[in-house]
């Protein structure tokens, strides 16, 4: 089974985020890339308006979820 492991910055900035609907988003797509961790690019997959950074280390099957960021800001 793959692991998921959220880095503080995400966590930080995930935590900031007002809109629930927004929120349901993130957490639907984390689900997604933890059922199928090859899906989309790493490191960049989209949920407008912001991108989610994250890294899939294949030997120990771990997810790391790095980073949320604004699309503007890339």
């Amino acid at each position: 089974m793959v692991e998921v492991i959220f880095a503080p910055k995400f966590k930080q900035r995930f935590s900031k985020i007002k809109d629930k609907l927004l929120k349901e988003k993130i957490i639907k797509r984390v689900s997604k890339i933890k059922t199928n961790p090859t899906i989309g690019k790493p490191m960049r997959n989209y949920i407008p308006p912001f991108r989610l950074s994250y890294a899939y280390h294949i030997p120990s099957n771990i997810i790391y979820v790095l980073d949320l960021y604004h699309e503007d800001k890339q």
